[in-house]
């Protein structure tokens, strides 16, 4: 096999975990970036108001996206379990289904998105000074859900068997076209936030044609042939078992995040532009997180297909210490320099405090929310995410909500609303501990074996 796709199972573990988690962070960068821009040039060209429609949205757009980003997270975990266990007939099938799948819900996605918008946008209590450039910054970016969906899929199935280099390329190439397109349409033509969604759509068709023609032309046992596509229904069966919970876990935080959100906006355009330019300095902060999770995911999975389980246990131990690490370090910047971040999306002396005054509560924990996603992405890659599920949605959406309920409407203020993330992260990584110590995720007995 290439280098590039080379298993998991071996080698020494560190430089296994690292070069793959690798390439995933800097194209979590570029995907983070090529996002920011959109709030970026918004911020600095079209004013805090269309700022504020802008981030509104972002909730909104995960809520529906997530829960098929689950789906193939699950699907990534049959096609790591059946490619470490060498199984390639299988692996095929589950490469096609996965495939199918993505087109079916991708088509699903773009009607759903376009219907809703302005339903979730009228409940989530959207001020009416930025509903019309919300709707319409909204129901263009889902008018691009298939390439969006795709994109996942595609990456997900190179991931999975360990591919992490291609992704990162066609990253690169979709965030300056994302960038140019941005400037183009919004600075020479004009067009207002709706410029922002169409540049990011299309430069995500460019980066999911260059994944599916990667995955078309290669000669690898992964390769996608386009006559093969279909559903295999009892690999449909297994990658919805074990998708399921996390897509259900995505949406329904995402939800809650909805309702935080539309705490947010009772605030006022400042607190919501200010609160939206943290998201985007948040989403930086989340990437070694989530770079290391992958990995942990794609790592595990691998190993318990081809019943290395102490490897397994140490590839934990490793990618979870680098995870929490890594990201207290950069929520140590983000504590110090909030200021300047949060100023280079929008100057205005009302936004930047609503940014700082987030950044401030939030970063110093940034730690518990990488040990909490570490423990998730363990528990899914050995096939046990209806636990991580379960967990994160008692703590991150019912406490959330709960919490959120009862404070607000006694204290009126917004800093109930930054504080309720570090309590929930708190929360749920005791929970995790608590679990992990006590169960036996990696019994060799309790293993369940994918088979065709």
């Amino acid at each position: 096999m290439r280098k590039s796709t080379e298993p998991m199972t071996s080698g020494v573990i560190w430089k296994r975990m690292t070069f793959f988690a690798l390439p995933i962070l800097l194209g979590n960068l570029f995907q983070q970036m090529y996002n920011t821009v959109d709030s970026l040039i918004v911020g600095n060209y079209l004013g805090s108001s269309s700022l504020a429609a802008v981030s509104s949205s972002g909730s909104l757009i995960f809520m529906l996206i997530g829960f098929l980003s689950g789906i193939s997270s699950g699907a990534g975990v049959v096609v790591a379990r059946l490619f470490g266990a060498k199984d390639i007939k299988t692996l095929q099938k589950a490469i096609h289904t996965t495939v199918a799948f993505g087109l079916v819900a991708g088509v699903l996605m773009t009607v759903l998105g376009v219907w809703l918008s302005p339903y979730i946008l009228t409940w989530m209590d959207t001020p009416e000074s930025v509903m019309p450039e919300s709707l319409s910054y909204l129901q263009v970016y889902f008018l691009g859900s298939l390439f969006f969906v795709m994109y996942n899929i595609f990456v997900g199935i190179l991931q999975a068997v360990g591919n992490s280099k291609y992704p990162l390329y066609y990253l690169i190439v979709s965030s300056v076209i994302n960038l140019v397109l941005d400037i183009v349409f919004i600075h020479n033509f004009h067009t207002g936030v709706w410029g922002a969604a169409l540049a990011t759509v299309i430069s995500q068709v460019f980066s999911a044609g260059l994944c599916f023609l990667q995955l078309t032309k290669t000669n690898e046992v992964y390769r996608l042939h386009i006559k093969k596509i279909a559903f295999d229904r009892k690999l449909l069966g297994e990658i919805i078992k074990i998708g399921l919970p996390s897509g259900f876990q995505n949406s329904i935080i995402a939800f809650a995040n909805v309702v935080v959100q539309s705490n947010v906006n009772a605030f006022g355009e400042m607190a919501m532009a200010g609160y939206g330019a943290y998201s985007k300095v948040e989403g930086f902060a989340f990437l070694p997180i989530n770079s290391f999770t992958m990995a942990l995911t794609t790592f595990v999975g691998q190993n318990l297909g081809a019943k290395q389980y102490e490897r397994a246990k140490k590839g934990v131990r490793f990618g979870t210490l680098v995870a929490v690490v890594l990201a207290e370090l950069i929520g140590v910047v983000v504590f110090i320099f909030a200021p300047q971040f949060i100023a280079a999306f929008d100057p205005t002396v009302q936004v930047v405090q609503f940014g700082i005054e987030k950044a401030r509560t939030a970063a110093l924990f940034y730690c518990l929310l990488a040990y909490a996603h570490s423990i998730a992405a363990v528990l899914r890659g050995a096939g046990k995410a209806l636990v991580s599920m379960i967990i994160m949605l008692a703590f991150w959406c019912v406490v959330r909500v709960t919490f959120l309920t009862i404070t607000i409407p006694i204290t009126h203020s917004i800093q109930m609303v930054y504080w309720v993330y570090p309590l929930t992260w708190a929360l749920s990584s005791i929970a995790f501990t608590i679990y992990y110590k006590k169960s036996n995720w990696c019994n060799e007995e309790k293993q369940e074996q994918v088979t065709a």
